[in-house]
């Protein structure tokens, strides 16, 4: 009878994983590596939903037309943004200024895992032309968030 209610368990269980809902968030920090801290630093939040449907066209070699979705319509204006450092300053790269922002990304991080989010991926990048006098470029995170729908 034991083994009976056990296995009746773990079935219920797995349908109602099966069946739950997953719903994702992307929280992303954008650092700067200009020289002189001339950058801007943040971690972004969105704060709405987009459906990307709204903004995606089907294009084919007979039909060439482009999305005529406005771009203003694809803009988000709720979002959270929050201060980051920047890499470096005047005297060159600032590791205490690395260290803050780690500090406030864990932060984030540690609130979202308290709102039942689950950290699922981390994909990161810089992005730098890199020529003769280089002056520009970011260092950006993008933190994958999941957790079931309530």
């Amino acid at each position: 009878m034991k083994k009976q209610i056990f296995f009746f368990s773990i079935i219920i269980l797995a349908f109602f994983e099966a069946n739950a809902q997953v719903e994702y968030k992307i929280i992303t920090s954008v650092e700067s590596i200009v020289p002189a801290g001339l950058g801007r630093s943040r971690l972004i939040s969105v704060n709405e939903e987009k459906n990307y449907k709204d903004f995606t066209s089907t294009q084919s070699d007979e039909d060439n037309s482009r999305n005529k979705s406005n771009r203003d319509e694809i803009r988000v204006r709720n979002f959270d943004e929050t201060k980051l450092l920047n890499f470096y300053n005047l005297g060159g790269i600032r590791f205490q200024n690395i260290a803050a922002n780690d500090a406030v990304i864990s932060s984030k991080i540690n609130t979202m895992v308290e709102e039942g989010w689950e950290l699922a991926f981390v994909n990161s990048a810089v992005e730098s032309d890199a020529g003769k006098d280089d002056g520009q470029g970011i260092f950006i995170t993008r933190y994958l968030f999941k957790r079931t729908k309530k």
